[in-house]
Formats: structure tokens, sequence, C-alpha cells
């Protein structure tokens, strides 16, 4: 645990070096891409009531989010993400804290 608290001390401070003050929005979401530099894709899984039928309905969203350089952010992690200045055309979101390392998985070559 106490790696997760260091990396997540250095994000605050190369947040703050970059002047990527986060602001509105929280959310938290799965890492499912990171090939572009300095920036992941987060999956969100959203659940709501629809009361007329009495049902749940899933969906999801993809956030593209930016990555302080010199930070390892992994597919499969857990990540929270807060709104912030527009970056580029597609991400105006940054990641805060990582919260949980997921299992990396590495492909079986017969």
């Amino acid at each position: 645990m106490d790696d997760l608290e260091n990396v997540n001390r250095l994000i605050g401070q190369k947040l703050r070096e970059l002047n990527l003050l986060p602001r509105g929005q929280t959310l938290t979401g799965v890492v499912v891409s990171n090939r572009a530099k300095n920036t992941v894709t987060i999956l969100r899984e959203i659940v709501r009531k629809i009361p007329k039928y009495n049902r749940y309905m899933r969906s999801r969203s993809k956030i593209h989010a930016h990555v302080p350089s010199g930070i390892e952010v992994n597919v499969g992690d857990v990540v929270e993400v807060q709104e912030t200045r527009k970056i580029s055309k597609t991400k105006s979101w940054v990641v805060t804290r990582i919260l949980k390392r997921g299992e990396v998985y590495e492909s079986i070559e017969s």
C-alpha cells in the first residue's frame, strides 16, 4: 500500500508543476488502454434505475484522461479522474489517484 501512497503523492506534485488544477466532477473507472503518450482511456460502468419499468439499465462510457509524465498506469488499474481545463480535443480529465493496481495478464503463445 505504501507504493500507491507514494505514487499518488507524486501525481499531486506533477499536476501542480504542470498547472493542471483539478476541479469539478470526480469519477472512478478502469483503465482499458494506455497506448497513447501521457494518455489513458478509462471505462466507466453506470447503472441507472428506470422507474417506469422497475428495472436497471447498465451503460458504459469511455473517458480520455491525462497522466503526468513519469507516472506508470497500466491496463486494469482502477483510477480516480477529475475534471480540469481542456488539454486537447478529447482530453479534459486528469488522473488524480490510483486506487487499485490491476493484474497483468501475459499472452500465451503456442
